[in-house]
């Protein structure tokens, strides 16, 4: 497993993906509550890529999962009381960690999650945010099992009633 910033011969590959992703949640469990066409899409890769924060595990000749880090904090985030007082210049954020449905309970996941925390240190920084849907059990159970520490429960203010309420998560380091 290899993990890069994604680059732009990457869209196309990203973009399958993420349909990919979201015709499996469709037809399976959808944890996350991502709709097709509305979230993630080539536009999520492209934004990514511009602003060089995506990042892409690959295996086998393939993309088997991605992850945005940035410094950029949903809104909603100033609603609750972080383990550490800093400026998100000192934050890394999570999102969209999107794995393959071909590579899914491969550890592509947790392989994501340890290189974030690894890019996290490189940079200096003094903890790791991200929110995920109160309906993602297994990425919940994940980062609870990565040591990320329950915040609380906010609304993002998406719209959309399925994607109301978002646990945060906060690791120090």
């Amino acid at each position: 497993m290899v993990i890069e910033k994604a680059i732009p011969k990457d869209i196309d590959e990203l973009e399958a993906l993420y349909n990919d992703l979201n015709d499996y949640l469709e037809a399976n469990v959808n944890y996350p509550g991502w709709i097709k066409h509305i979230y993630p899409v080539r536009e999520t890769a492209i934004e990514g890529i511009k602003e060089d924060n995506l990042f892409v595990l690959r295996t086998d000749g393939i993309i088997a999962g991605s992850v945005i880090l940035n410094n950029e904090p949903e809104k909603a985030y100033d609603e609750v009381e972080w383990g550490i007082e800093a400026g998100y210049d000192e934050i890394i954020v999570v999102h969209t960690l999107v794995i393959n449905p071909k590579c899914m309970q491969k550890g592509v996941a947790l392989e994501l999650m340890n290189y974030a925390q690894k890019y996290a240190v490189k940079q200096n920084m003094k903890s790791i945010r991200l929110d995920v849907s109160v309906n993602n059990v297994p990425a919940i159970a994940l980062y609870e099992k990565l040591g990320y520490k329950y915040i609380g429960t906010v609304d993002l203010g998406l719209n959309y009633d399925h994607l109301k309420w978002f646990r945060l998560y906060e690791k120090l380091l």
